[in-house]
């Protein structure tokens, strides 16, 4: 009962209370305790040790807890923070040694996986968002937020399926870890399915009370100081989920978040749209079986030098330009970076020596910065001069504008130089990172404890020569404090002013008002210079907050330096030309290469293909040859070229004319989703679906194997009605690479405007296959299927059986056995064996002069080929 409870728990219940959702860290001296079933949880996620303070009740009625220490309390919420908890910081609000009673404790933050603030909690190379989600029958209002960066954008999606496509797809662009959601939207189950299973984003009803559209309005209007006025009419929605978002943040944060102040809108028409699908399928962030970096065109293009850059990269991946204008200021800027190979290198150089001023701005506003912190940000001000310096008279308009947006507020980095040291200590709260010379009452205080034995030295010396006691001398003992001893024959020269402390044998001890102040500053100088030091530091840290608007433009500024150097570097070191790109319906690629395939290849060269697309005789190439000759890789090569042309990135191709493409979408390969019930075919179809529906002519559709998860005729009447409906104006006539095995869909050519037939050119040598990778026109004659099927190490009696089966239906069909089928043969055979290869080898063997070693060495040879 909450009466039997301590007063120390009575307040842990009551803050717990206040927060049932999160895991309450409650302070107690050096350590962050938990309690009841906190640390139950705790405990297990953990792996801690469950302890008690009750030791002398019953197992039954004693309260479990477990605890973390105060100083490395940030490893342990990380590691909550991961699997999707909330944590409440409940903070000791006053000195307990200065307490009368109870310490007076209270909520200081909520951290949630989309709020976290620490670095070593945050991934540096991408954003980490948190968003709200408001739907009403109007539509969808989305905000989206980096809260340690600063970044916040809206979009609303009108009601319906186009709508719900755009919201889809956006919510897969930025991959949030947190989202608020009205009751609507809460209450729509697809939406909360797609968010925690697709995305791993934890999900949180939000209730509608903080959605209001006049609260909403109000708090949106107070916290930003642009970008409202972008927000159409009709798009109020947009509105209430930033309003939203701003309440759930203030709940949570209890601090400033002066550094957000713009809202960026995010129009429909601005930017190529990609579903989670196609970005999976062309791997632009990471591979699509292991997750990794390495192996995606991030991986190729990213060499970035700086935090910034590395999450600027990625969000140009993730949502290249529509306008040919902007694009072609990047591509330009590119240009003259690539021709200027010195500059390029001094620019890398440079960009690596900035740090992230980015997030340091967004922890110094926030109030968690440290000194460090401080002396990290001035550090990362104090490379923008030599970057200005290197863009300067730079002949591209985009580099220009970036050399005149970085400014290294040199009043600001000053003052962070005089007042803190180079390398200050990790807590603020313990003094020593306060530069000598700044502050003279922190050097007196500092002169106090380094120099005490002097000054006590010097009163003593004074006191000798005032009253004449040679043998007078100033101590100390814990007791008493300091005090000022004279032997009893000199009792008669002490003067007046001396207060007598204590009687001894041989002498008497006295203090004075002098040493009584000084034993004062000594004992207590180490708690003012440390209170002192904290106060000076809190005084730089709001003068540096006060720019904040000011360091993100810089920040914003070098980040693009970063990405657009990284861009010129990667073109230069691949042979990558600039792309011309335009708002014609024409796709020509000469001399196309993949770029991340030709990066892996280490012990071959890649071959290149063209490519000739355009919205009227050459709309969709049916593409057909062997598994594993290359189609995938082609048509996955075309759409990354239009991808990186569209980013501003040279591409790697001999020349390249790219007309702006609005979407791309990919059907390529599949697998079950069991957890949703879906089949192999009922994913496709799904995916196939949506790309029809959503599809414009000035898409790029890229295909692969449509309907081939169905019987041999529903496979091929599907696959040849999609195509139908890709090719015709009328319907969608959009551009298409269609890769098959069903050759009888090459028929087409000819028969339909706008299709024709190419395929990967391969060489049939006996029962071997070579593939040349090279796309070539018309239809391919086979699919060498068991050729591939042999490369693969299918054994050798399937191998044989398939051969004699393929050549029945070729024949006019297989019947079924009227008997029992004879047995295949048990012999093996030299194809069985490894072909024409062991005969070749047997026939130059001369067994006349063969000897028992060379039999031996012999058959080894030929067990190794096998």
């Amino acid at each position: 009962m909450p009466s039997e409870l301590t007063p120390m728990m009575k307040q842990y219940v009551k803050m717990k209370q206040l927060h049932p959702d999160c895991i309450l860290f409650f302070r107690l001296g050096d350590f962050y305790e938990m309690f009841q079933e906190d640390a139950k949880l705790v405990s297990a996620e953990l792996d801690l040790t469950l302890t008690t303070r009750d030791r002398n009740k019953p197992a039954e009625e004693r309260t479990p807890m477990c605890g973390v220490p105060y100083h490395s309390a940030d490893a342990y919420i990380a590691r909550l923070i991961a699997k999707g908890y909330k944590i409440a910081i409940c903070e000791q609000m006053e000195d307990p040694a200065a307490a009368k009673g109870l310490v007076d404790r209270d909520i200081i933050r909520i951290v949630t996986p989309g709020t976290v603030m620490n670095a070593s909690m945050l991934e540096e190379g991408r954003n980490n968002f948190i968003c709200a989600i408001y739907r009403d029958s109007a539509g969808t209002g989305l905000c989206v937020c980096d809260v340690s960066t600063g970044e916040l954008s809206a979009a609303f999606f009108p009601a319906g399926a186009e709508g719900e496509e755009r919201l889809y797809n956006e919510l897969g662009r930025i991959g949030p870890r947190e989202a608020m959601l009205s009751d609507g939207a809460y209450s729509d189950t697809a939406l909360v399915d797609f968010l925690t299973r697709k995305l791993d984003c934890r999900c949180e009803n939000g209730g509608e009370a903080r959605f209001r559209a006049d609260a909403a309005r109000a708090a949106a209007e107070q916290q930003f100081t642009s970008g409202l006025e972008a927000v159409p009419q009709g798009a109020e929605g947009a509105i209430q989920a930033a309003g939203g978002l701003l309440s759930y943040l203030y709940e949570t944060q209890k601090t400033d978040l002066s550094h957000i102040t713009t809202l960026t809108w995010l129009a429909a028409g601005q930017y190529m749209e990609l579903d989670l699908t196609a970005r999976r399928n062309l791997e632009l962030t990471e591979t699509l079986r292991s997750k990794e970096k390495k192996g995606s065109l991030l991986w190729v293009l990213d060499k970035t030098r700086t935090p910034m850059g590395h999450r600027l990269i990625r969000a140009w991946m993730e949502r290249p330009l529509l306008s040919p204008v902007a694009i072609g200021k990047r591509l330009g800027a590119v240009e003259e970076l690539v021709g200027d190979p010195i500059r390029r290198e001094e620019l890398s150089a440079t960009l690596r020596e900035v740090t992230d001023l980015e997030r340091l701005i967004g922890r110094i506003v926030y109030g968690t910065a440290g000194g460090r912190d401080l002396v990290s940000l001035a550090a990362g001000l104090g490379r923008l001069p030599r970057l200005r310096e290197l863009l300067e008279g730079s002949a591209s308009s985009l580099l220009s504008a970036l050399c005149r947006a970085l400014d290294d507020l040199p009043q600001l980095r000053e003052l962070i130089a005089s007042a803190i040291v180079d390398e200050p200590p990790f807590s603020v709260r313990e003094g020593g990172f306060i530069r000598l010379g700044y502050d003279a009452e922190v050097d007196r205080l500092r002169s106090i404890l380094t120099g005490g034995k002097d000054l006590v030295a010097g009163i003593e010396a004074r006191e000798k020569e005032k009253t004449g006691i040679k043998s007078l001398k100033v101590g100390f003992n814990k007791v008493f404090g300091y005090y000022i001893e004279v032997s009893k024959s000199y009792y008669d020269q002490v003067p007046d002013t001396y207060i007598r402390k204590q009687t001894l044998t041989n002498c008497e001890r006295f203090i004075t008002q002098e040493l009584k102040d000084l034993e004062h500053e000594i004992l207590s100088a180490q708690d003012r210079v440390c209170a002192l030091e904290f106060q000076l530091f809190c005084q730089v840290r709001e003068q540096a907050a006060a720019l904040v608007g000011a360091i993100q433009h810089s920040a914003a500024a070098a980040a693009q330096v970063d990405v657009l150097t990284s861009f010129a570097n990667v073109a230069a070191e691949n042979g990558y030309c600039r792309p011309q790109v335009d708002q014609s319906d024409c796709l020509e690629i000469v001399e196309g290469r993949h770029p991340v395939v030709e990066k892996v290849l280490k012990h071959s060269l890649f071959v290149p293909n063209d490519t000739h697309m355009d919205g009227g005789a050459h709309t969709v190439a049916i593409i057909t040859g062997p598994n594993m000759a290359g189609k995938s890789t082609y048509m996955r090569q075309v759409a990354l070229i239009v991808l990186m042309a569209q980013m501003g990135s040279f591409v790697p191709a001999r020349s390249a004319r790219v007309g702006v493409v609005d979407r791309v979408f990919t059907r390529i390969g599949a697998s079950d989703d069991l957890s949703a019930g879906q089949s192999t075919f009922m994913v496709e179809m799904t995916e196939v679906a949506e790309l029809l529906k959503n599809a414009t002519s000035k898409s790029l559709l890229i295909l692969d194997e449509i309907g081939r998860g169905t019987s041999t005729y529903d496979g091929m009447a599907i696959a040849r009605a999609v195509l139908e409906y890709c090719a015709d104006k009328k319907k969608l006539g959009a551009k298409t690479l269609f890769a098959t095995h069903y050759h009888e869909i090459t028929a087409l050519e000819g028969a339909i405007p706008g299709v024709e037939n190419y395929h990967i050119a391969a060489k049939k040598k006996g029962d071997d296959i070579l593939f040349l990778r090279k796309i070539v026109r018309g239809g391919a004659d086979q699919s060498y299927g068991i050729e591939v099927a042999k490369l693969a190490g299918v054994p050798g009696k399937v191998i044989s059986r398939a051969r004699q089966i393929l050549a029945e239906l070729e024949a006019g069909g297989l019947a079924a056995p009227a008997a029992p089928a004879v047995p295949v043969s048990d012999q093996v055979t030299l194809a069985d064996m490894g072909g024409s290869e062991v005969t070749r080898r047997l026939q130059l063997v001369d067994l006349n002069t063969l000897t028992p070693i060379e039999a031996m060495n012999l058959l080894f040879e030929l067990k190794q080929m096998v």
